[in-house]
């Protein structure tokens, strides 16, 4: 990609349509769903856990969050925008579990906003590329055999990992109150 461009920039682009719009419209439908377990909680109740794993409601969102904010940056970055996977440490692994919880003096309102305010930058940055098809070689980790990937194929990604935690927070609130997203 040879324009240089942050995702903070606001976009002239105009409304996306056809597959960028497509895009948009199933990953907004996960955030939603997403969103939507922490509907009337406390950040106590978002902070907790309510299953035999680490994960809590407020957790998966700020993983969420921090995941969709690497992808969009890799989209224009490259593989610099993500951690070297195979020579992370100790240290490195125990800061990434920390997006698994809250932490003291996080809250559930400033959680939500800071996805807010990611989901909005990428929106803006799939409205904005020049071309869905541009590729950038991944990253070092045992997990990627492939060699690049496109925007598109990023784009799918995140769609497919805020749906995959979505279903995770489902159980984690109907575990903590019998409250469901779906049914």
């Amino acid at each position: 990609m040879n324009e240089t461009r942050t995702i903070d920039e606001p976009t002239t682009a105009p409304a996306p349509t056809g597959e960028r719009a497509d895009l948009l419209v199933a990953l907004a439908k996960q955030r939603h769903f997403l969103r939507f377990t922490t509907r009337d909680l406390t950040d106590e109740q978002a902070g907790q856990r309510t299953t035999a794993s680490e994960l809590c409601l407020g957790g998966l969102i700020k993983h969420v969050a921090s995941v969709e904010r690497t992808w969009a940056t890799f989209i224009l970055d490259g593989p610099s925008a993500m951690p070297d996977f195979t020579a992370m440490t100790e240290a490195d692994f125990a800061r990434r579990a920390d997006e698994f919880r809250m932490l003291p003096g996080e809250t559930l309102a400033g959680v939500l906003a800071d996805y807010e305010e990611v989901a909005r930058r990428t929106d803006d940055l799939v409205a904005a590329l020049p071309d869905l098809d541009a590729t950038q070689p991944l990253p070092k980790a045992p997990w990627f055999t492939d060699e690049k990937w496109s925007a598109r194929r990023v784009l799918l990604h995140v769609v497919a990992e805020t749906a995959q935690h979505a279903g995770h927070a489902d159980i984690i609130r109907e575990s903590l109150d019998g409250a469901k997203s779906m049914g």
